[in-house]
């Protein structure tokens, strides 16, 4: 019988709040993380705002030996702050020197769309084109790799399990959690760290911004610009950060007397295949359909009991098309949705870890019993207009047991998760 899978620990470095506490306060007070990004504006780019998270560099020198420290890139400080987190909350044993222990039974799953991207164009390129590569050095490899956000949590927690690193674009971090519940569901791994990481950078802004796809008309106004659902939306707020759950077996969960947050119930991915009115940037209809559905069959859940959908909703002209998906998916009318809200309200687009934030949002409403605002969307758009009682405009106390997190990145590529109110007896 396959293992049933919870949330043992969470870590998140989020637009505005570094680390769960203070992430959980910014979305009951209903706190935009984004701000005018000067940088941006320099360079002459039309959205000039953006979700920079802080590194809390003194934290990492704390903790960890120098020799470790002086190799981590931006993005795998991203990671390590959230896993050394999460790996906290967990309540497991750590060591973090080189010689200690190796836990076999812990794993990690990472998801990222664009990875080093900053040391590749501000570093590696510069040094090539004057032919000065050579002062790279031996280490340039390892901060660049794909893989080197897994490759430096593992190593730095001393994970004996698999660690991986997923690449879906926008879907990444989604996908990422639904392999490593996979992993720990077939038995393989007591526990698996599973989330998403993405730098916030102004290479990766800048290609967003000549396909007219962001935001240009609140850079006087940061906190106006991230708009989903609304009918004033002008595009999505580029952003970064890194989320991570501890996915782990109820058993081992239980033996450890762990806090369990929520029980990960079921998954699923897939691909639209970029038929139909799918393309590489547009999920396509049957495919987004067939994901969600896939979603609640795995966790053997009826769609009529979904109390809350944190959507994918980014600010595009494909919100619209998202919310009828989801109602088409569910078999419900517009006015007969579940709860909605669209967590990039409040801190952009993170790409890459976007789900892995967003699920953990997802858990800490669904542990705390709230939603948190859809910020910017008191003018929905038209063609959804009759969801105006499912979208909560202000923190909305609320007692519910089944939440569907959704993602639909570039490539046509869909990721679903259906967490589920924790009982010991179901």
């Amino acid at each position: 019988m396959p293992e049933r899978v919870v949330v043992t620990g969470m870590g998140v470095i989020a637009p505005g709040a570094s680390g769960v506490p203070e992430f959980e306060v910014a979305l009951r007070e209903g706190r935009s993380g984004i701000r005018f990004w000067p940088e941006a504006a320099e360079l002459g780019l039309g959205c000039q705002v953006g979700g920079i998270p802080a590194i809390d560099s003194k934290l990492l020198d704390d903790l960890l030996p120098p020799p470790r420290r002086r190799v981590l890139s931006p993005i795998m400080e991203y990671a390590a702050l959230a896993a050394i987190e999460c790996w906290r909350d967990s309540g497991l044993p750590f060591d973090f020197e080189p010689s200690g222990r190796v836990d076999w039974d812990t794993g990690c799953v990472v998801g990222t769309g664009i990875g080093a991207i900053d040391i590749l164009t501000g570093v590696v390129a510069p040094l090539v084109a004057q032919r000065q590569h050579r002062k790279m050095g031996s280490r340039m490899v390892e901060r660049v790799m794909i893989s080197g956000s897994s490759a430096s949590v593992a190593g730095i927690l001393g994970l004996g399990g698999p660690a991986i690193t997923v690449s879906s674009a926008c879907s990444s971090a989604t996908c990422a959690i639904h392999r490593a519940a996979q992993t720990v569901r077939m038995g393989l791994c007591k526990r698996i760290l599973a989330g998403g990481v993405e730098i916030p950078s102004l290479h990766t802004a800048a290609t967003f911004d000549s396909m007219h796809v962001v935001p240009r008309d609140f850079n006087q106004e940061p906190e106006k610009a991230s708009r989903p659902l609304s009918a004033t939306a002008g595009g999505f707020v580029p952003s970064g950060g890194s989320g991570f759950l501890m996915l782990e077996a109820l058993e081992s969960a239980r033996e450890r007397d762990a806090r369990i947050y929520a029980e990960l119930a079921g998954s699923y991915e897939n691909s639209g295949g970029q038929r139909g009115d799918g393309s590489m940037t547009a999920a396509s209809s049957e495919g987004a359909i067939r994901c969600i559905r896939g979603a609640t069959a795995d966790a053997g859940v009826p769609s009529a009991d979904i109390d809350y959908v944190n959507g994918h909703l980014t600010g595009t002209t494909g919100d619209p098309r998202e919310i009828q998906h989801l109602a088409t998916a569910l078999g419900r009318r517009l006015t007969e949705l579940p709860w909605v809200n669209a967590t990039k309200s409040l801190t952009g687009h993170a790409l890459g870890a976007a789900g892995a934030i967003e699920s953990i949002a997802t858990v800490l409403q669904l542990n705390g019993g709230f939603l948190h605002p859809s910020a910017n969307c008191r003018d929905l758009h038209p063609e959804i207009e009759d969801i105006a009682g499912r979208v909560p405009m202000r923190t909305v106390p609320c007692q519910f047991n089944i939440a569907l997190k959704t993602s639909f990145g570039f490539g046509d590529v869909n990721a679903c998760l259906i967490f589920r109110r924790y009982e010991a007896n179901h």
